[in-house]
């Protein structure tokens, strides 16, 4: 793949053979941005665990401190003193069975993250198909499968993201935009990483975090040391 001039010039400010402290590559992030637009600084985490395996399976939910600086759509399947608790809530889209047609009929999918009540799982099981593939379904584990909508949908909004494996064992979430600078993102990026460490399965064995590496959307990558985050 052939890169730019100018990312090719803020690859020269990284060490390639060296692993930063989580302090130092947030501090790099800024200076190695090179998009005139606000970018989202991802994290990939690769894990020592085997994802086809159902107890190595890595997945849960954190609320970041600093938010991710994205605006959250949120749609909730919910009826009758629950649904109008989520309008309260300020949730994007609520419905039933109407947001399924919508969904099935018009191959709609203006919003970001799915929270229903657990007596509509039956309906919405209908879309898994179409939700599962985009890592929309709700799901218990990440909080968004719950009766408490009200207070679901408060923590998206205020930056809850959802973590969880692909099937290269390897996690990919954002910790923030590049706007945030470098102390939010260490509080963002030392969060996140908290929870994932907790999140360690029992069967996992040997080296947990096997790397990890943060990155902008345009930018290069910045490899962190894995092992002194595990410390």
């Amino acid at each position: 793949m052939k890169r730019g001039k100018k990312y090719l010039e803020k690859s020269k400010l990284i060490n390639r053979a060296n692993l930063y402290d989580v302090a130092e590559a947030c501090a790099l992030i800024p200076q190695v941005s090179t998009a005139k637009f606000d970018e989202t600084v991802e994290a990939h985490i690769r894990l020592g665990v085997d994802s086809r395996h159902a107890d190595q399976q890595v997945r849960g939910a954190v609320v970041l401190p600093h938010g991710t600086g994205k605006t959250v759509r949120v749609l909730v399947f919910a009826k009758g003193a629950k649904a109008d608790e989520a309008e309260a809530a300020g949730a994007d889209f609520v419905g039933a069975e109407d947001m399924v047609a919508k969904i099935q009929g018009e191959n709609w999918f203006d919003f970001d993250v799915v929270v229903a009540t657990p007596d509509m799982m039956g309906l919405v099981g209908r879309l898994g198909r179409v939700l599962g593939p985009k890592g929309l379904m709700p799901n218990p584990k990440a909080g968004t499968v719950t009766m408490d909508v009200a207070k679901a949908i408060e923590e998206i909004k205020a930056g809850k993201i959802e973590y969880r494996l692909d099937k290269t064992n390897i996690i990919h979430v954002p910790v923030g935009k590049v706007s945030f600078g470098p102390e939010k993102l260490k509080d963002n990026f030392t969060t996140l990483m908290s929870a994932i460490i907790k999140a360690r399965p029992a069967a996992a064995k040997g080296t947990y975090l096997r790397s990890v590496v943060l990155t902008t959307t345009m930018g290069p990558s910045i490899k962190v040391n894995a092992a002194r985050i595990a410390e």
